[in-house]
């Protein structure tokens, strides 16, 4: 069986626990090089886990006959470079979410790659999970009725990261908001059937002793198709928690626990009647590896010439989203 042979750009702390694994674990994909900024760290990695190639420099990388695509792992500051040197080198890019940290930048990726004639997907990973496909399979069955209102959370202790640069305005664009809320937007807009945001309001919490990006922030926004939505995120919280629901004319569906890979998931659903709930049933769900989920159907799409599962419309659209609500937060009122 033929694989798309990638190499990972960034091989820090998340890509060497979840994205590795994730590439050696997938059925049409394997592993055949990596990079980091220090060439004798590359080596050692690489070294290390088995992997043939590795390179301190992603134009190296990316100019490699042993590379079919990359996964762009590094800060979100850095995807729109890296994203432009493999479109040049003719290679195709799964890219860590959020796609760039600007509207501009995620333009230009679209262009490039379109120019290049490859493939670009955003790594939105949650769209691949059976939990969210259930919670989509109702939202457009009805059986909840028309969706009124939608609310996501998704909270953790930031001191607990390794991923230092997303406390750095410079490397991080911003703060949960692109880090997990971005989660929570994709997610939502995805149950939605890919719907559009047509307004919103934004505000956010900064803690001058974390760093550079905003510490919490809630997002309002309102659907073309009148749903309205809250998604509340959050680096100051004591644990780690995610949650999202949305609310029909005829019921309403819940889950705690949805973004993590290899769990179980409960979703709740509640019917009403009379004014009254008159129904509520649990489904449980085992989420398997999602990010080998993710590689899987990118590489499916390389191999037969079909699009990538997330649209790069899509994509674009929630970049926007983003960049708004930045600004819309900075608004002064009082």
């Amino acid at each position: 069986m033929k694989k798309v042979r990638f190499g990972i750009i960034g091989f820090g702390a998340f890509a060497e626990r979840a994205i590795m694994p994730a590439i050696r674990a997938a059925s049409n994909a394997e592993l055949t090089a990596i990079q980091k900024r220090s060439a004798q760290a590359a080596q050692q990695k690489a070294h290390e886990y088995g992997i043939p190639f590795s390179f301190d420099s992603v134009e190296a990388l990316v100019a490699s006959p042993e590379v079919d695509a990359v996964f762009i792992v590094s800060s979100n500051a850095r995807h729109h470079a890296e994203t432009l040197a493999a479109a040049a080198a003719g290679k195709h890019i799964l890219v860590e979410k959020p796609m760039a940290v600007s509207v501009r930048q995620a333009m230009e990726m679209s262009d490039a790659v379109r120019r290049a004639g490859v493939k670009l997907m955003v790594g939105h990973m949650l769209r691949f999970s059976p939990l969210i496909l259930r919670m989509k399979e109702i939202v457009s069955s009805g059986m909840i009725g028309r969706i009124t209102y939608a609310q996501s959370h998704f909270i953790y202790d930031v001191r607990n990261s390794q991923r230092s640069w997303v406390l750095d305005q410079k490397e991080a664009g911003a703060g949960p908001l692109f880090d997990i809320g971005i989660h929570c937007l994709d997610t939502m807009r995805f149950i939605l059937a890919d719907d559009h945001v047509t307004d919103l309001r934004s505000m956010m919490d900064r803690d001058p002793s974390t760093g550079s990006v905003e510490t919490t922030n809630v997002l309002s926004v309102q659907f073309s198709r009148g749903t309205l939505g809250t998604i509340y995120t959050s680096y100051e919280t004591p644990y780690r928690q995610g949650y999202i629901e949305f609310f029909g004319t005829e019921g309403s569906i819940s889950a705690f626990n949805f973004t993590p890979s290899r769990v179980e998931a409960v979703l709740e659903i509640k019917r009403g009647e009379r004014g009254l709930v008159s129904s509520v049933t649990t489904e449980r769900f085992t989420v398997p590896d999602l990010y080998v989920l993710e590689v899987e159907r990118f590489s499916e799409s390389i191999l037969t010439g079909s699009a990538p599962p997330v649209p790069l419309e899509s994509s674009l659209h929630n970049q926007e989203i983003l960049e708004l609500a930045v600004m819309e937060a900075q608004k002064k009122r009082f």
